[in-house]
């Protein structure tokens, strides 16, 4: 009987909190209702999707390419075949979750696999996916998983510059006859199997030693070009995991991670000639400072050899060719703007960058990438004098990416953002052009953001195309003729809308110049009324290395949570952030503190002129990274109109994170912009409300960046809050297994600062919560 009363209890303690749910009106925001709803949005809304298909991905150089689909409250891997439009399972998601499950000690949902993405081997036999920074090799036939090291080799000593490697550890000649190594730190070979050696250079040693991973043979196997580096200043970040899960006792850890201004490893190339014995060291007249050099590479009649120079400080780039008998180099491509040349490689997923070459007939001719016009376009170079042949693209629009060369054809398929008037600039599109700049055709009519590749021969393209308020449709084209070869899913959003799901408005305003139009996003509580006012929350990310408004159809993202609790939810991609012009993106030049914040406070007043239930006197801000060093930056350096943050993962100052971002952007020398700029040197400018969050086993950025804030806060007496997350990464709270604490936390702060409300009272059960709910 007592049992009976505490189900019929129990149940209808369930029945009153989901009549809260349904029914807490807008005057109520912030209460119990509203998180839970919150909490429950991305199940309902993938529940809801219908054949919401995610980017393909080719495997190999097959004509099959697998892609993720959200359906029905399942994320599904699908494989298709181009060729015979087969469509199938990429594996048996079932017997795969219970193989990782095994190994991970979790309880995994084979209908939600806790990964977006796999990589197959060239075979579509195996996959690799990564769950909680663990690596995984999982077989398709079998379905058996097993753990991988994310980075293989470290930790056993050949992987530290300047350590001796295994003496087996060679690079054969490609005549087979010959094997280099490396002796003693220096340059050795012998014949293929024997153990006799032939010292090719004296002058390594510990303090300049011979890398064997830059050894590179000539064509004839005649000659080995090779680097000798002095190493620079190793510094290492030191961790301390508090609560390991596998003993009572912390742990203590380290990790190898350059600062900006710390010294480098100096490279310097050096060419062997087998038959003489004759060691040529190459001039670094032309690369004097380098930040980097590329590897080593032979031309095919092995008369000369390439590498590109990255100068300390990104302002000089060049494409550096050596001749191989006498070692003199000579720049073909030398990029020295006035600001930065960003140097990360193009179609690169983790930094979108801008650099990019195609040598044509073993170097006689070069197509190269350059913003030398205000605009990120095409070059065609003469390999043999360094002259510009002709600029391949023009226009006010920016390259986003190189997907295909033809050298027999001449033509070029890329993609491309800005060139349809009228449209949304970030709005990808795909083309088509020749060598010499004629024949410009798109390829993808829809008026969308397309994502797309090219299967290895160049004969099928596939593509998903979407916008958020389109929901995706995923095709195959021949790329002979641009025909629809396939249509392999076309989304369906009606359940979703009849789910109360809606699109995040489109919103543009002028920016600081009161020319250029800035871009974002606005998301309402599926609650909204019209007549209330809302506080307004941005989440902001202004990394220069990209733009970062959602384009495509999104069935579920968080800002939706954060909008559900009571509040207005934005995302702007103000000056400073990538894929416009060259001048919208050297506004971050020596100046990451500015994250276009005059944009976005312009932004946001647009929309409050047009919108009277947008309360631009209520304004928080919350992002992590990047976003956490411009969320804490908002308050410090624009108090009037931010009143409130949430920085999770902060790189608050550019001198604590690691090099090749910070000095990207920043530049070196190190000099005063970097405290201009730094949320440290600024922490005493504090006036509003801020909840700083950090892991304590932060990779990305190292976390005493967010610890020397809270230093200098204590000392300037400022009100704050903190949150440590014991043995996070560098999600701190957002992507680990205290995502949920994480969002709490953020949600409370806002619900504290911008309501003016007490947030629920977490340590309540259920029940006693939504009883707190019906009193408010």
């Amino acid at each position: 009987m007592r049992r009976r009363i505490l189900c019929i209890a129990a149940c209808a303690a369930i029945v009153f909190w989901v009549s809260l749910v349904i029914a807490t009106p807008a005057s109520a925001q912030g209460a119990p209702a509203d998180y839970a709803r919150a909490k429950a949005l991305q199940d309902k809304y993938d529940a809801a999707a219908i054949d919401i298909a995610g980017a393909p991905t080719w495997i190999g150089q097959s004509d099959r390419f697998w892609y993720r689909r959200i359906s029905h409250g399942q994320y599904e891997f699908v494989i298709f075949d181009a060729e015979t439009k087969e469509k199938k399972a990429a594996f048996d998601q079932a017997a795969i979750a219970a193989s990782l499950s095994r190994l991970s000690g979790e309880k995994l949902d084979a209908k939600k696999l806790p990964f977006e993405t796999v990589q197959f081997d060239g075979s579509g036999k195996a996959f690799v996916a990564t769950i909680s920074a663990q690596r995984y090799r999982c077989t398709v036939a079998d379905s058996v998983c097993t753990k991988q090291d994310m980075f293989p080799g470290v930790g056993q000593g050949f992987g530290t510059p300047g350590a001796r490697r295994p003496p087996d550890a060679s690079r054969l000649s490609p005549d087979g006859k010959w094997e280099a190594v490396i002796d003693n730190y220096n340059i050795a070979v012998r014949p293929a199997g024997e153990r006799q050696l032939t010292i090719l250079s004296t002058d390594g040693s510990e303090g300049n030693y011979y890398e064997l991973s830059s050894v590179v043979w000539s064509p004839d196997s005649k000659k080995i070009a090779a680097y000798r580096v002095r190493p620079g200043y190793h510094r290492e970040v030191h961790y301390v995991e508090s609560s390991p899960e596998d003993q009572v006792q912390p742990k203590s850890l380290e990790l190898f991670y350059a600062k900006p201004g710390d010294t480098l490893d100096l490279q310097q190339p050096a060419i062997f000639d087998m038959a003489s014995k004759r060691e040529t060291t190459v001039s670094n007249a032309l690369f004097p400072n380098p930040f980097d050099l590329t590897p080593l590479v032979w031309g095919k009649d092995g008369r000369s050899l390439t590498f590109e120079y990255n100068q300390r400080g990104h302002q000089i780039y060049r494409v550096i060719e050596v001749n191989a008998e006498t070692g003199a180099a000579r720049a073909i491509i030398s990029e020295e703007p006035k600001t930065f040349f960003y140097y990360s490689l193009a179609n690169d997923t983790l930094s979108a960058g801008k650099r990019y070459r195609h040598d044509i007939d073993d170097g006689k001719e070069i197509i190269w990438m350059s913003e030398r016009d205000g605009w990120n376009h095409l070059y065609l170079y003469d390999g043999a004098t360094g002259a510009v042949k002709n600029q391949i693209t023009h226009g006010e629009w920016a390259v986003r990416g190189i997907e295909r060369v033809d050298d027999e054809k001449r033509q070029i398929w890329f993609c491309a953002g800005g060139t349809v008037a009228g449209q949304d600039p970030y709005f990808a599109n795909y083309f088509r052009i020749n060598f010499d700049g004629t024949g410009l055709t798109r390829l993808t009519p829809e008026e969308a953001n397309h994502t797309g590749a090219y299967s290895f021969d160049g004969k099928y393209f596939a593509e998903t195309y979407s916008r958020v308020d389109l929901a995706p449709t995923l095709v195959v084209r021949n790329v002979a003729d641009n025909s629809v070869a396939a249509t392999v899913e076309r989304g369906d959003a009606s359940e979703l809308i009849k789910a109360g799901w809606k699109p995040p408005e489109v919103f543009s305003a002028k920016g600081r110049d009161g020319k250029t139009d800035i871009w974002g996003v606005l998301f309402h509580p599926t609650n909204f009324d019209g007549n209330k006012k809302y506080p307004v929350i941005e989440y902001i990310y202004a990394g220069p290395h990209g733009s970062f408004v959602p384009k495509s159809f999104m069935v579920y993202s968080p800002m939706m949570a954060q909008a559900e609790i009571g509040f207005a939810v934005a995302q702007i991609d103000g000056m400073g952030t990538s894929n416009r012009s060259k001048a919208f993106h050297d506004v971050a030049w020596m100046n990451i503190a500015d994250a276009g914040f005059p944009d976005r406070i312009l932004w946001h007043k647009a929309v409050a002129a047009k919108y009277p239930w947008y309360d631009v006197s209520r304004v928080g801000i919350y992002g992590g990274s990047a976003g956490g060093q411009n969320s804490l930056a908002a308050l410090l350096f624009h108090p009037d109109f931010y009143k409130v943050a949430v920085s999770y993962a902060g790189c608050h100052d550019n001198r604590m994170d690691k090099i090749w971002w910070n000095e990207q952007w920043m530049g070196w020398p190190i000099g005063p912009q970097y405290s201009a700029s730094s949320n440290v040197d600024n922490a005493w400018r504090l006036k509003g409300d801020v909840l700083l969050i950090v892991g304590e086993l932060d990779t990305n950025v190292d976390p005493s960046s967010t610890m020397q804030v809270v230093s200098q806060l204590m000392k300037h007496n400022k009100n704050f809050d903190l949150l440590v997350v014991p043995g996070a990464d560098h999600p701190a709270a957002r992507g680990d297994k205290y995502a949920a604490y994480g969002d709490h936390k953020r949600f409370d702060f806002f619900v504290q600062h911008l309501w003016g409300k007490t947030p629920p009272s977490w340590n309540q059960a259920p029940a006693a919560a939504a009883t707190e709910a019906a009193q408010q």
